[in-house]
């Protein structure tokens, strides 16, 4: 279980993706600090690439999952606000929310300007420059070490697999 504040998770082989301004621990994701990734073009020499490829495939995945959340907002009114229902009736509502706009998108009557949109967004996304993940972060406390330790174990193993199958598509 995981608490901070107001926003108290339970987490089973879940993990939300998270920013560099968080720290790698369980049910948070972070991309590698002081890590370059270029999504214009990640062929470049020097650095460690195997961290560069993660951090590219992270930043690719965060953007798809706030433009889909940012079509959703302009979509379905209930999703603009801070909501005020339980942690079970907010999941409730995105799966709901994802279920009409694909049933939405599947109808010969969409508004082509959602789709038109999505696609703007796709390639805005993607024509981005190349950064640096977390340079000036500050360190983490020494409480949330085993947790960082733990999510660090796994992001490693998934670097490296992603590594491993990289040219295999």
């Amino acid at each position: 279980m995981i608490s901070s504040n107001i926003f108290v998770v339970s987490f089973t082989e879940k993990y939300f993706l998270v920013d560099d301004g968080y720290a790698n621990r369980r049910g948070f994701l972070s991309p590698y600090r002081g890590t370059n990734y270029h999504l214009r073009d990640r062929r470049r020499l020097g650095g460690d690439r195997k961290k560069e490829l993660f951090n590219y495939r992270h930043a690719s995945l965060r953007n798809a999952v706030e433009r889909t959340f940012g079509i959703w907002k302009s979509r379905f009114r209930i999703l603009r606000g801070v909501p005020h229902y339980p942690l079970r009736t907010q999941r409730d509502i995105i799966i709901a929310c994802a279920v009409l706009h694909n049933f939405l998108m599947m109808s010969p009557d969409v508004d082509v300007s959602i789709t038109a949109e999505e696609d703007a967004h796709d390639e805005d996304d993607m024509e981005q420059g190349g950064d640096t993940i977390g340079q000036d972060a500050a360190p983490s406390t020494q409480q949330d070490e085993g947790h960082q330790t733990e999510m660090g174990r796994f992001r490693d193993a998934l670097t490296e697999s992603m590594w491993a199958c990289r040219n295999q598509n």
